[in-house]
């Protein structure tokens, strides 16, 4: 009887994560249709969706087995017949990996932690993801040497329909030829092919051609970023090379890919061996499987505290009025736990602190929100724990606190990418690194506007520079849209001794911003201040916001790419840059 109902449940299981990963990629193959009508508000809409639908099924999941199944107090024998019966099921399986963490995450909606371990649930993969068939091979080679070059361009390019045609294919040719011919990497090789991965990967306004080109023992990754221009046709807007390049693409700063595929793990081995920097999490969570990441964060997590003996510690820079911040030191990432009291001046609450975070989750991160993994039930070995931020989390953050033995559980936290605090690098920063990061501050603070967003709290030490010298913004219980703001110019003092009173001579709403404020308490720092009014000048002033809030309005939706404007060739970039100051003269 427990076998054949192992049987059955396993079998309700896996039929629930199949017809999930259906709806996924019915999203997600609409990805290109979306591009074709360059529908860009559908693009954001069909992000959220995306995200949402995993957590939706699970709860269903769980309903269902409580509800027709009988599933109440936990029966381990019984559910560890079901993990085999379920690992039976996924030998043929084309996404075995993602059906785990589905079984995971309905296994830990039904029952307690202390039954989270490698015989009830996957904490280790029970199926290889090396090999797994599809329909179409996750790949194709192209060899100049044999076809010639530029017949190899144009081959690649004519294998992939994006719905529109080339606006000037000849153009788009011309234009890779000309960088190739500059390309190190590319200089003629007996073995010299190029390797391309066959789905289009659609994020925001743009589609990418994802490959590398193999000389000899060396492999460069390289993207092809196709844009519509909304008259028809596509164009090919630059090449990026390197790896360096091709992290910015993949950055954890940025929305997550629609990519067709039936088998993402060929997706996600191929961009592990041409992104070597990059985690299987990450590039799992950049491909919109961001479940999955977890696991795969996870594991190699567990792998890491095995391996390593340092302490968790308190996290360098300030800490902030919501969140405790720490960290492994010889582990890249910090734990934010929300603390149980915030002082009087944070009107929040910690549902709304949840709210902001998947917020930002659900969003265009334009390269410039951190991205986090949040997870419940976090168990942590307390002996790895510094006394003092052991004393710290009691007094802190109690009411998420359990301890069970020689652990402690977290019951909520965030886990994000660490980053050196912005205010502390500036501290230690010469003259043209203090350039660069400024330049980065004004420019995140630019492009988080485009994509109607607000920091709220502006200061330096909720930004953080990443390890490409990236400015990203991190610190989240104050964010709001752009269009929620009130942006308004101080009025002129009725009196001039009132410009020396502690006290404002104006009224402000809730959701009044003052951007002349600014320069008082971001630009204490003289250096700061030099070079930030030098190139940012004008988002002291309340009209450089309002103009935002009216493009926002209009619905146009700012390019914001993960290359620079330079990087463009030449003639998309003036085509693109008339094509921006027409769409800012329609909306203004």
């Amino acid at each position: 009887m427990n076998a054949s109902r192992a049987q059955h449940i396993a079998r309700v299981i896996l039929a629930e994560f199949d017809q999930h990963y259906a709806q996924f990629q019915r999203v997600t193959a609409a990805a290109r249709e979306r591009f074709c009508r360059a529908d860009w508000a559908s693009v954001q809409a069909a992000s959220r969706e995306r995200i949402d639908y995993y957590d939706q099924t699970v709860q269903a999941t769980t309903r269902l087995l409580q509800r027709e199944h009988g599933i109440a107090d936990l029966d381990e024998p019984l559910w560890q017949a079901i993990k085999l019966a379920y690992v039976m099921r996924l030998h043929q399986h084309r996404q075995p990996e993602l059906a785990e963490t589905f079984y995971n995450s309905v296994f830990c909606g039904l029952f307690h932690r202390r039954y989270f371990n490698n015989r009830n649930i996957f904490v280790r993969p029970a199926v290889s993801t090396e090999h797994i068939d599809s329909d179409t091979p996750a790949y194709s080679c192209y060899y100049p040497m044999r076809d010639g070059m530029r017949r190899v361009v144009t081959r690649i390019l004519d294998n992939f329909d994006f719905g529109l045609p080339y606006a000037d294919k000849r153009l788009d040719v011309r234009n890779i030829m000309r960088f190739i011919r500059q390309w190190d990497a590319a200089q003629h090789g007996q073995s010299l092919h190029l390797a391309v991965l066959n789905f289009v990967f659609y994020r925001n306004k743009a589609a990418y051609l994802i490959g590398k080109l193999v000389n000899g023992e060396d492999e460069t990754p390289f993207a092809i970023p196709v844009l519509n221009n909304e008259h028809g046709g596509v164009y090919v807007d630059t090449v990026l090379a390197g790896e360096s390049a091709l992290a910015n693409v993949f950055s954890f700063a940025r929305a997550y890919f629609m990519v067709n595929t039936d088998v993402p793990a060929a997706v996600v081995n191929f961009l592990s061996r041409i992104l070597p920097g990059i985690t299987r999490a990450d590039l799992y969570t950049a491909i919109g499987l961001q479940k999955h990441g977890k696991t795969e964060f996870y594991r190699d997590f567990l792998d890491h505290l095995k391996y390593s003996s340092d302490e968790f510690v308190i996290a360098p820079g300030i800490q902030g009025m919501v969140m405790y911040v720490f960290t492994l030191p010889s582990y890249p990432y910090v734990f934010k736990v929300i603390k149980d009291n915030f002082p009087p001046n944070k009107d929040v609450t910690r549902a709304q602190v949840e709210a902001k975070y998947q917020l930002v989750k659900q969003h265009d991160r334009v390269g410039r929100m951190a991205d986090s993994w949040e997870y419940s039930q976090a168990a942590f070995p307390v002996a790895r724990f510094a006394p003092e931020l052991l004393a710290d989390l009691r007094e802190q953050c109690a009411s998420s606190l359990e301890f069970e033995e020689d652990q402690i559980v977290i019951r909520h936290l965030y886990i994000e990418r660490r980053m050196a605090p912005l205010n502390m690098y500036i501290s230690q920063a010469d003259d043209e690194e203090l350039w660069k990061v400024v330049k980065g501050y004004g420019n995140a603070l630019r492009q988080l506007a485009g994509a109607n967003i607000f920091p709220g709290d502006m200061l330096l030490k909720n930004f953080g520079v990443t390890c490409h010298g990236r400015v990203v913004f991190y610190d989240y219980d104050e964010i709001c849209y752009l269009t929620e703001c009130n942006f308004r110019q101080i009025p002129e003092a009725p009196y001039p001794e009132f410009e020396m009173s502690d006290e404002p001579w104006y009224s402000a709403g809730p959701h009044d911003v003052f951007p002349e404020e600014w320069a008082t308490f971001l630009l204490s720092d003289p250096r700061v201040r030099k070079v930030f009014l030098e190139l940012h000048g004008e988002l002291l002033k309340p009209e450089y916001w309002q103009a935002k809030q009216n493009l926002i309005k209009a619905h146009v939706y700012e390019d914001v790419f993960p290359y620079a404007s330079r990087q463009r060739f030449p003639t998309q970039r003036d085509a693109i840059s008339r094509q921006t100051e027409n769409l800012k003269t329609k909306a203004a």
